[in-house]
């Protein structure tokens, strides 16, 4: 049996090297190609930045998404799961309608949004009928056990309800990485809403308009009750805690910010302002002119607010042409 000579090991030993090195420079790049990817992804969605911003418990301010619709669709797996809570009373059938409506043509992508109208028992013959003839229709209701209220703790029955209404009920953890409370008078653009979402955090977040009105700074105040949004962890600490428990009672917004503030919870905030205001009329320091980036405008207190916000939207462009019907 032949000894290898010199330079066959030599040779082999080289092989072996450079083998090893291109292993190791394929890896390498392709790390690099995958961050490259993800700075493109959120260059992207910094393009004509709104005001939004998110910041984080040491303060720093993170670049925010861009709230048009520049952003990737996302895979099902990566699929954003919302529940949006409408708050709103029994009798209130013709304004469920109408925002079934208004909510029901928008078909966000990249995200699954599951409205619920929300409110507490029912206490009238006419609303055990009308109402649960809308849940066999629609689907759409969550009935608290509560008396209905503003601010003597349905938010805090809402929240708190939930983790025992939705864990383990179809075996994706979190059952929603978000959930959403908002008025009935306010009217959310899904997409931009979603696309805002996108970029951050899916954990310990609170996400809304700052309030005052001309505060920028949401660790020092609070998220308007017009909509704001937590993460699911934030829900499970809502429903285990003792501090939202002991303080129910007062104007529901300050309320939920004081119970974020005294359990030292959410370390992400997203200020959502200036694309959440209200309606411009009657001016205000919350107002501002309607605006394409808008995500949410609220104080629609009448059909003809709801009519011009509508139009500016331009939301029944995609009316299909047909001979039963003449729309100019």
């Amino acid at each position: 049996m032949k000894t290898p000579r010199p330079d066959g090991l030599r040779f082999i030993a080289s092989s072996l090297f450079f083998i090893c090195f291109l292993y190791v420079l394929a890896s390498i790049t392709e790390l690099r190609f995958d961050s490259l990817l993800k700075f493109g992804r959120r260059a992207l969605a910094n393009i004509n930045m709104p005001s939004a911003q998110l910041y984080n418990s040491s303060n720093t301010l993170h670049s925010s998404p861009n709230i048009t619709s520049l952003a990737l669709n996302s895979s099902s797996n990566d699929e954003i799961r919302v529940l949006f809570g409408i708050l709103t009373l029994p009798g209130q059938y013709q304004r469920r309608h109408f925002l079934r409506l208004i909510y029901g043509t928008q078909t966000p992508v990249g995200a699954k949004v599951d409205l619920k109208f929300v409110m507490c028992n029912l206490t009238k013959e006419d609303q055990e009928v009308l109402v649960a003839l809308e849940i066999m229709r629609y689907d759409d209701i969550i009935i608290l056990d509560c008396e209905e209220n503003m601010n003597k703790g349905k938010t805090y029955t809402y929240f708190s309800s939930l983790p025992e209404m939705f864990n383990n009920t179809n075996g994706v953890y979190p059952p929603y990485h978000y959930v959403m409370k908002a008025d009935d008078d306010a009217y959310f653009r899904l997409q931009n809403l979603v696309d805002s979402l996108k970029p951050l955090p899916r954990e310990d977040l609170y996400y809304g308009y700052v309030i005052p009105c001309s505060s920028m700074e949401p660790f020092g105040h609070y998220m308007s009750g017009m909509g704001y949004l937590i993460s699911w962890d934030i829900v499970e600490w809502i429903r285990k805690s003792d501090i939202p428990k002991n303080h129910i009672e007062g104007p529901e917004d300050k309320t939920f910010g004081d119970w974020i503030k005294n359990g030292h919870r959410a370390k992400n905030r997203f200020n959502a302002k200036w694309s959440m205001y209200n309606f411009p009329e009657p001016p205000t320091k919350c107002t501002h002119e309607l605006w394409p980036h808008t995500i949410a405008v609220h104080l629609l207190k009448n059909q003809e607010k709801w009519i011009r916000t509508l139009k500016y939207f331009n939301v029944t462009d995609n009316l299909k042409p047909s001979k039963l019907y003449h729309i100019p």
